[in-house]
């Protein structure tokens, strides 16, 4: 496969691609988007020899500066890496994401397996226990560049050579990237996904009998838009036979507005007011406080739904203070559940099954007690959260 690109062929062979995919990885002094734009800038370069086949199909945008080409070709890989999401692709998925240095929540090191040694750290992906080498990272990385990004980058090349207007779409992703944290094989949210990135999700519930009665919420959003002006709040918090919506009240950085639901028996729609509008990659923090009214509605979790752009990795500093990512606190009355466990990415039915005597889902409640900070990022279009099991009478 070869490109014309103003009277020039330019290879863009699959084994082209990958070439220059894996030249980018090892880079030891910079993130990718770096050299995509010497690449560009820089004829003559070391970069330019080795990426010709992903930046010369920019030039179509024939009025674009560098700086933009360089985005766009960014924007192109991210794009790919993303689709790149099934659950049984995870190993592949978080590969990337090191190889790249996409989830901006990690202060990447310097070598190629360095940076795989790091995913070592991710619960249950590369094995558990985790690998005492990076062997099968490295060779999750192999597989996900020669069968899935670099085929679908060169076939993707080809026809954008053709159509410089077709490279809008791909510049927006790659400024969103740099706009807010990228957690590690990030999702691409639904078209309704409240337009904010959390880098930090902190929720503490105070049970009273079987019912959360208050959920205190602090949320460290970053705006993934411009005219950002509120957060639409839904405190879900378990399973009687429907999802009750709960009453919020504003603590900080924040004021209510509520209002009806769009039909007849809809849940209260209840919107968080910033003090002033955010632009794109600002940051805001802000606490609400949800209160149940009924005590006698028994619940089965604390459940959060990513209906955003995501929650960072979790994050803990030596003092045990959550600086990063969905961390979950219940407290507990005289009513104390038997069993209690985290969850991720489950249904309904799934989350309510207790998990088997010694698995690492079990949470241990200590003085009426239990949290759980979650290590992966949190993707859109899911749900995470701890469940528990009430004694029999």
């Amino acid at each position: 496969m070869t490109i014309q690109v103003e009277g020039e062929r330019v290879s863009c062979s699959v084994a082209a691609v990958e070439a220059a995919l894996r030249w980018l990885a090892v880079r030891k002094d910079g993130k990718p988007l770096r050299f995509l734009r010497y690449a560009i800038e820089d004829a003559a370069s070391e970069s330019a020899a080795v990426l010709g086949c992903l930046v010369r199909p920019a030039e179509s945008m024939t009025t674009a500066p560098a700086e933009v080409r360089a985005l766009a070709v960014w924007g192109l890989i991210l794009d790919e890496i993303g689709k790149i999401g099934s659950t049984n692709e995870s190993r592949r998925r978080n590969a990337l994401a090191a190889a790249f240095r996409l989830d901006g929540a990690v202060e990447w090191k310097s070598t190629l397996d360095d940076r795989f040694g790091q995913l070592r750290e991710l619960p249950g992906v590369f094995g558990d226990p985790p690998p005492t080498t990076t062997t099968p990272m490295h060779k999750a990385w192999r597989r996900a560049v020669s069968d899935k990004l670099s085929p679908c980058l060169a076939e993707n090349l080809e026809l954008l050579a053709r159509d410089g207007e077709a490279w809008r779409p791909f510049v927006e992703i790659a400024r969103s990237s740099l706009s807010a944290p990228r957690a590690s094989g990030s999702r691409t949210p639904s078209d309704g996904a409240q337009p904010v990135f959390l880098e930090r999700l902190l929720v503490a519930v105070e049970m009273r009998r079987r019912t959360a009665h208050r959920r205190l919420t602090v949320r460290n959003v970053v705006a993934r838009e411009d005219g950002v002006d509120g957060y639409r709040a839904w405190a879900l918090t378990g399973w009687t036979d429907d999802l009750a919506p709960i009453p919020v009240k504003a603590i900080f950085g924040c004021h209510v507005e509520t209002s009806p639901g769009a039909q007849p028996g809809d849940p209260l729609v209840v919107d968080l007011r910033f003090p002033k509008p955010l632009r794109k990659g600002e940051r805001h923090e802000f606490i609400s406080l949800a209160c149940e009214d009924d005590p006698d509605e028994e619940r089965y979790w604390i459940n959060v739904d990513v209906d955003h752009h995501g929650i960072a990795p979790g994050k803990v500093d030596g003092e045990g203070k959550v600086t990063g990512g969905l961390s979950i606190s219940i407290t507990f009355d005289d009513c104390v559940p038997e069993a209690c466990w985290w969850y991720a990415e489950q249904t309904d039915y799934e989350r309510l099954v207790r998990p088997p005597a010694g698995d690492p889902h079990l949470l241990e409640i200590r003085r009426g007690v239990v949290e759980h900070t979650f290590l992966e990022p949190c993707h859109p279009r899911e749900g995470y959260g701890i469940a528990f099991r009430w004694p029999q009478p």
